[in-house]
């Protein structure tokens, strides 16, 4: 892999209507990078774009469709805190597990406990690929420089786990690029991805949904229905 660094358009706190919204911002920032490091049509073909599942899905849309790049889904699942869930202890995907052992020690979370959240994130994993992709196989990305998607990042575990999960697959690259996201969670992702590329660092950052207006759940469906519509422009 290269050298990693951060790719980004400007640190000053940005509101986005909504993901689709900030998904076109995203893939104005992404096309600039590519056009950098991936000159000619030839260099686009070798792209593709994973959203993570399910909040980074319709951002992953925009950004896919801007390229003319396929879209897959990546599922991971947030290892929340027994009675405080948004509070994160690690994250789960592709069979990886990524443990935040600060939050783990500071809140005296024991071994039981936390294999009793992994197991039950890893069943809710399953059950969405299911539901998302069916019997379609993942797309491929040996050899591909694949951009992993999300709606923004707040302390990384996620995305880390999807990166770490998506390294075994041999891509030629992995570029994580969200539209909002913290500074020190972006430079500790930049040590295990080759780029970061992110519209807004802001400096007072608290959670990601800040950066939007309309921050709804996203739906099983709303994802099935992104991903069941074309991203590439077919012959004919």
């Amino acid at each position: 892999m290269t050298r990693p660094r951060a790719f980004s358009r400007r640190p000053a706190p940005c509101t986005f209507a909504d993901r689709r919204d900030a998904g076109r911002a995203l893939a104005e920032l992404l096309t600039q990078y590519l056009s950098e490091r991936l000159p000619g049509a030839a260099g686009a073909h070798r792209v593709v774009v994973l959203g993570l599942a399910r909040g980074g899905v319709p951002v992953a849309w925009e950004v896919a469709a801007a390229l003319g790049a396929p879209l897959d889904v990546f599922v991971v699942r947030k290892l929340g805190v027994p009675r405080q869930p948004e509070l994160a202890m690690g994250a789960l995907a592709g069979g990886r597990v990524v443990i935040n052992e600060r939050v783990i020690r500071s809140l005296g979370i024991s071994a039981e406990v936390l294999q009793a959240v992994i197991e039950r994130e890893r069943s809710e994993l399953q059950r969405r690929e299911r539901a998302y992709r069916g019997n379609r196989p993942p797309a491929e990305l040996r050899g591909r420089m694949v951009i992993v998607v999300d709606d923004g990042i707040a302390t990384g575990a996620s995305v880390l786990a999807a990166v770490r999960a998506i390294q075994a697959a041999e891509p030629a690259s992995i570029v994580v690029g969200v539209p909002v996201a913290a500074r020190a969670a972006c430079r500790k992702i930049a040590q295990e991805a080759d780029d970061v590329v992110c519209v807004s660092t802001p400096e007072d950052f608290d959670a990601v949904g800040q950066a939007y207006r309309d921050f709804h759940q996203v739906s099983d469906d709303e994802v099935r229905d992104l991903l069941a519509t074309p991203t590439t422009r077919t012959a004919g």
